[in-house]
């Protein structure tokens, strides 16, 4: 049932827009695109949480988030929809403006008739502080619903990951009322894809890691601290050695001492991951800026705020690295690389350098 149009809404808008992460796409989503196509002759479905890495939180492309929306819809309501994938950034204003852009310019291409109706229409539903963003959009008419069926994606990557796919049809069976049957389908024949098993044992390794902290009078909130440290037109980067993001492309970092700064932790951190052992006054020297990441969402680990460090050595040989600790390898990556490797990224880390480095600004034209 449709609660109150919150906003103006134009006759017939000429774009519905639907944001959702899909992780995976259910018969909760499945509804509310139904809504939204019932108000506009296009839909532009918005996936978020695109271009990251798999995770147990993240564990779909969006193409394959995309795949599973299509074959959930007739052909007739297929032809009418649009994909807009858009970075998290964890920057609300720059997600604001992405999705923006994006909408205008499908928006544009559009061949509307002559004399048809413009605008656009935000499909939602408030359910709690995660959907806030639906304010973000002044200008457009927003259309809340209300919730239409009971499936939550948290509650469908835990029972897919908890069974570690020893007993996928059981598994799926349990999920006949929470899904559309092509989102079941989708899912018995990704669960057989290779890297299935490693996801759900670092679901696993999560999980415990959440059960040593439950007995503790608050949720924790945790302290990190990271380094990106460039020279010469390259950023120094591990690879991690261990869950959460074991094999992906992390800044060094870690844990915040009791008895240290921010600083003299991040350089502790630096040195103990990559032997990058420059004079105290030359990294004094060369820190450009610090910034303070703290998402709700940024690491899957929980709570995490991390005080990030940046470091310009400047044009000079590059410094010799060793791995160590709780890196699996350790190496100077051409910042001409850094875009294209964007889903290879752990947590924010990507979003990180590109805050410093300003890897996805728009050139001029």
């Amino acid at each position: 049932m449709t609660a109150p149009i919150t906003s103006p809404l134009p006759q017939t808008p000429a774009v519905a827009v639907y944001v959702g992460r899909f992780q995976p796409f259910h018969s909760g989503h499945l509804a509310l695109l139904r809504q939204a196509l019932s108000l506009a002759p296009v839909c532009v479905v918005v996936i978020g949480s695109a271009h990251q890495a798999r995770t147990p939180k993240n564990p779909f492309t969006w193409q394959e988030r995309a795949e599973m929306i299509r074959l959930a819809l007739s052909d007739a309501e297929r032809g009418r929809v649009r994909f807009l994938p858009v970075r998290d950034h964890y920057n609300e204003a720059k997600w604001v403006q992405a999705v923006r852009e994006g909408v205008a310019a499908i928006e544009a291409a559009e061949a509307a008739p002559a004399g048809a109706a413009r605008g656009v229409a935000l499909v939602g539903h408030f359910k709690d502080a995660t959907s806030e963003y639906l304010r973000s959009f002044p200008g457009w008419a927003m259309v809340s619903v209300n919730r239409v069926a009971a499936a939550d994606g948290t509650h469908l990557r835990d029972a897919l990951f908890a069974g570690g796919g020893a007993n996928a049809e059981a598994t799926l069976s349990a999920l006949v009322d929470q899904a559309p049957a092509s989102t079941l389908d989708f899912l018995r024949a990704w669960m057989r894809l290779p890297f299935f098993g490693e996801m759900a044992a670092e679901w696993r390794e999560l999980q415990n890691y959440r059960e040593q902290w439950a007995c503790a009078p608050y949720p924790p909130v945790f302290v990190t601290v990271d380094a990106v440290v460039c020279c010469s037109g390259h950023v120094l980067l591990i690879r991690r050695g261990k869950a959460p993001g074991k094999g992906l492309y992390a800044v060094p970092g870690g844990f915040i001492e009791m008895r240290e700064t921010a600083y003299q932790s991040a350089l502790r951190e630096l040195r103990e991951e990559t032997h990058l052992n420059l004079l105290d006054l030359t990294m004094r020297q060369c820190l450009r800026s610090v910034a303070v990441f703290d998402h709700p969402d940024r690491s899957l680990r929980g709570r995490t705020i991390t005080h990030a460090h940046h470091f310009d050595l400047g044009e000079r040989e590059l410094p010799e690295v060793q791995a160590d600790d709780d890196a699996q390898s350790v190496e100077w990556m051409p910042l001409e690389r850094l875009l294209a490797m964007e889903a290879q990224f752990h947590d924010d880390h990507f979003h990180m350098l590109d805050h410093f480095l300003e890897l996805t600004r728009t050139p001029p034209a």
